[in-house]
């Protein structure tokens, strides 16, 4: 027995000598496999802690509490009392009101007949950018309020007054007087961010106060599917709720890079998507809000839509980017500047529009009164245009909405286009009063479509007016056919028709089909 106890304890010795070699040597493969990997350029380090950045940023982040007057339901629709939005009595007071909600007397608001009126309360974020008082938030948070407080970080209750507001960006202004300066915080680039960068959002979730959480960049000019052409959103993991709205998210600089401001969630909660709106384009917007009251935009009066492979394949494009003209609006900066229908703009001030829904955003963004320089692809080579940005009176960037008329009074004379599954008829006066077309509308109007054509596909109907084929006016059938020939030449299996439909233009690539 102490003979087999003496082997083990050597056996043990043994194996520790080993180990500790085997230990040695693989921190040394370690430490050399460590000095050998690539240094990404601008790579972030992994934070230790965020205390450092977000000491400095909190003292500038307030919470914004509405009121608004407004009618009570009656007694059989009310259920739930007006408790601030995702407070945390919600659901305490759920059950009971319930079940005794119709036994609790109502008041009236004096002046206001038989209906009763409540005030309803709501609580938001923002965050200071002037030391006198100046406060940015969400339109949404302050919208409708009668009433406006902001509550700083050490409890201090100021009154606020809106400044302005932007719905298009949901962005507002709002000031407040102090008797001493107040914290703020500074803006960043947030064209400087990219996915995977670090991201830190603080705000007021449900009404419990400034909470700050973290995460990383997404995604970059999200949109949120709502038709406006500003949206540009930056996403983001760091959790957003209820309450956070109008809050910072800022940099590792502890600078503000974007307005918190949406959230994609189907419980009301955050499942990690957030949104926030960047500061490049936040910035303009308050300081216009701050100096005129409203947010002035560039105007460049076009109506654009999206170059499909199709367009460019028939524009001779080398790929789908840029903006397609549609129409043009009358007296238009872009008119005067000489740009036509069916151009496709490329660059704009020297940035590229690879998608036709950066345009509006970096005309929008563009000073007024400012002469750019724009190329446009026209005649398969580029052209460069100068262009005098006039100011954006109200909205005139849209795709352009299809109509038509389905008169068949009589029998016009019909030519079908040879490859282009549509028989037309010339503007002859007769033809004018059949389909009610004015004197100043030019073109060939489509009396039929073949229903397994590929115009068919495209929406074209009768009614609609083929203004021009492949950027060529056409007033007759020969016109247009001409131009598909010539197409075809070259190679092109697609052409580009400028349809009118009512008072609309727009562009559609169909592609032809063998003689």
């Amino acid at each position: 027995m102490a003979r087999k106890n003496s082997l083990s304890s050597f056996s043990v010795g043994i194996d520790h000598k080993a180990y500790e070699m085997k230990t040695a040597l693989m921190g040394a493969l370690i430490a050399l496999a460590l000095i050998a990997l690539p240094v990404t350029p601008n790579a972030q380090p992994i934070p230790q802690s965020f205390a450092d950045i977000v000491e400095d940023v909190i003292p500038a982040v307030v919470n914004i509490s509405t009121t608004q007057l407004v009618e009570q339901p009656s007694r059989g629709q009310r259920r739930m009392p007006q408790l601030p939005r995702g407070g945390p009595l919600d659901d305490m007071f759920k059950d009971f009101l319930e079940q005794f909600g119709d036994q609790i007397p109502q008041q009236k608001e004096e002046g206001n007949g038989d209906k009763p009126r409540r005030r309803a309360s709501s609580l938001g974020s923002g965050f200071i950018i002037e030391a006198d008082g100046l406060v940015v938030t969400n339109n949404h948070v302050i919208e409708n309020a009668d009433e406006i407080s902001v509550i700083l970080a050490d409890d201090t209750v100021l009154k606020a007054t809106v400044v302005g507001r932007d719905p298009k960006v949901d962005l507002a202004l709002l000031k407040v007087e102090a008797d001493k300066p107040l914290p703020t915080v500074k803006w960043g680039d947030s064209a400087d961010m990219r996915v995977g960068d670090w991201s830190v959002a603080i705000g007021n979730p449900f009404g419990i106060g400034v909470t700050v959480t973290a995460g990383i960049v997404s995604a970059r000019s999200r949109q949120l599917s709502n038709g406006n052409a500003y949206d540009d959103y930056i996403q983001t993991d760091a959790a957003i709720n209820r309450g956070n709205s109008g809050g910072p998210l800022i940099n590792m600089k502890g600078e503000v890079i974007g307005i918190n401001t949406a959230i994609f969630s189907p419980t009301g909660a955050s499942v990690g998507i957030g949104f926030a709106s960047p500061s490049n384009l936040a910035q303009s917007v308050i300081g216009d809000l701050n100096e005129f009251g409203r947010t002035r935009r560039g105007w460049l009066g076009v109506k654009i839509q999206t170059v499909t492979p199709e367009i460019a394949e028939s524009l001779g494009l080398d790929k789908a980017r840029g903006a397609l003209v549609a129409e043009l609006v009358e007296d238009s900066p872009a008119e005067k500047a000489g740009v036509e229908p069916s151009d496709v703009i490329l660059t704009f001030d020297g940035k590229p529009v690879d998608e036709m829904r950066l345009l509006p955003l970096i005309v929008a963004e563009t000073d007024i009164d400012k002469r750019v320089k724009m190329t446009v692809w026209r005649g398969g080579k580029e052209k460069t245009l100068r262009v005098l940005i006039g100011e954006l009176e109200e909205e005139e960037l849209q795709v352009s909405a299809r109509a038509s008329s389905d008169s068949d009074d009589g029998e016009p004379d019909r030519k079908a286009i040879d490859g282009l599954g549509v028989t037309v008829a010339e503007l002859t006066s007769s033809i004018r009063s059949q389909y009610e077309l004015p004197d100043e509308i030019t073109g060939l109007v489509i009396v039929d479509v073949d229903s397994d054509s590929d115009a068919a596909e495209k929406g074209l109907r009768r009614g609609d007016i083929i203004a021009e084929v492949q950027q060529t006016p056409v007033e007759t059938a020969k016109d247009a056919e001409k131009v598909i020939a010539e197409a075809r030449s070259k190679d092109r299996s697609v052409v580009l028709l400028r349809i009118q439909s009512g008072e609309d233009f727009r562009l559609v690539p169909v592609r032809i089909t063998e003689s």
